[in-house]
């Protein structure tokens, strides 16, 4: 799931400030009041990374969590930081691995820039099985591909994308260059097939990729494009009038929070200044707008000595439960077939809940915060990627977790910008949307 306020010009974005009321300091392991909805506090959260040259560029972006099934205690995060690569952490949220991105293949060229991550169970590759990580590399508009070694405790992360796999939304390096590429990623696997397949959307633009992965007999994996889908990037408004979102020059609303149900092949994707849409996993058929941002509708113009939009007046024509951008999409799955998705509101740092049923249309649930636990373990504010597990984790974690990207953190070296990612015992956000 997501991007960093900081990683580019704050534009299309009239955001919606919400005060939080004064928190009492309970247990991490409660849902407590924070006025408008619920918060939920962490019980850790990884180092802080610093997106500076001394912090080597790294912004922490988009979580998932691979669950050992022999040794759930043994359980793992896998994240990005961008141009610092990928982060493996344990359930203590210590860093037991760090991946390093790509280099620039030349001078001038852009690095490898690792955007968001998914996972991949038991796909076939020459004649094992493997689970994966599969990662979003905007810096050269590729997938990289790791296969997870459960018995390697210190380097579980092994790569094995394939040395040719194409560049999926550019022609040339050149074009790599601009950073119109790959940025959200999803991933799933189709019960009646047994294949398994990327959706990737494209940076500043509207398209999605559906990619299908290939495992090779030498233990490699590469992609195949199957298809293109073009979300909308103007809307029709109900007074008639035609609405794009504010942005740069030639920018159009992109995407790049996405989760897929596999159980009914939905794929729900963040248009950022747009809302969320539902759609087939496959691409095929019409999306559908399930939700809309506060700020849909709300006409800007762009000041170019800025660099930002000047709202004008609101029609009206917003949702009422997230804020600028939608980001940070995650499926949390519950034994009888219901459950949530989850969606970063990250304009207004909170988290809104709707019903997985396609039967309830996926209705809004209930929202949370995620907020702090003490003086040295902050909340969660301009939360990116998120990623969630409803399942046992060893004694850490006996009712499941939740991971979310903080783009605020507050380390002991406040004079440098930081980010991290929180961890969330699930019980208290049951509790939380359960009330």
């Amino acid at each position: 799931m997501a991007q960093s306020v900081r990683d580019r010009t704050v534009v299309g974005r009239f955001t919606l400030l919400a005060a939080l009321a004064a928190l009492a300091m309970v247990t991490p392991h409660a849902a407590v009041a924070t006025g408008d909805l619920p918060g939920v506090r962490p019980v850790a959260e990884t180092p802080p990374e610093f997106d500076d040259e001394a912090g080597g560029n790294a912004d922490a972006d988009d979580p998932a969590i691979w669950r050992d099934p022999a040794d759930p205690d043994r359980s793992l995060v896998v994240a990005t930081a961008k141009e610092g690569g990928l982060r493996v952490y344990n359930l203590d949220a210590r860093e037991v691995q760090s991946v390093a991105a790509p280099e620039a293949p030349g001078p001038g060229d852009a690095p490898g820039r690792f955007n968001n991550v998914d996972l991949v169970h038991g796909m076939r590759i020459g004649s094992a099985k493997a689970d994966l990580a599969v990662t979003s590399d905007r810096g050269s508009d590729r997938l990289r591909i790791y296969r997870i070694d459960s018995g390697n405790s210190d380097t579980p992360l092994i790569d094995v994308t394939d040395p040719s796999a194409p560049m999926i939304h550019s022609s040339s390096q050149e074009e790599t260059n601009e950073q119109r590429t790959a940025y959200g990623l999803a991933t799933w696997t189709e019960p009646s097939s047994g294949r398994s397949y990327a959706v990737v959307s494209q940076r500043e633009r509207t398209a999605l990729s559906l990619l299908e992965l290939t495992g090779a007999a030498d233990g490699t994996v590469s992609y195949r494009k199957v298809r293109t889908l073009q979300l909308p990037s103007t809307f029709k408004l109900p007074n008639g009038r035609a609405w794009a979102p504010c942005g740069e020059p030639d920018e159009l609303p992109q995407v790049e929070g996405m989760v897929v149900d596999p159980q009914n092949g939905t794929l729900y994707a963040g248009q950022e200044d747009v809302g969320i849409w539902r759609l087939d996993a496959d691409l095929r058929g019409t999306p559908k707008l399930i939700d809309r941002v506060r700020e849909y509708g709300v006409p800007g113009t762009y000041d170019e000595e800025t660099e930002e939009c000047v709202p004008g007046e609101d029609p009206g024509y917003g949702g009422r439960r997230l804020s600028a951008d939608v980001e940070g999409l995650t499926l949390l799955n519950q034994e009888d077939g219901d459950g949530y998705l989850l969606a970063s509101s990250q304009g207004d740092n909170s988290f809104a809940a709707y019903d997985r049923e396609l039967d309830d249309d996926n209705e809004y649930e209930g929202g949370f915060r995620v907020v702090a636990t003490s003086d040295s373990l902050d909340g969660t504010e301009e939360s990116d990627g998120a990623a969630v597990l409803n399942e046992p984790l060893g004694k850490k974690y006996p009712h499941g977790l939740l991971v979310v990207q903080d783009g605020d953190d507050k380390p002991d070296e406040t004079d440098r910008e930081a980010t991290n990612f929180k961890f969330v015992s699930l019980k208290p956000v049951l509790d939380a949307l359960d009330d």
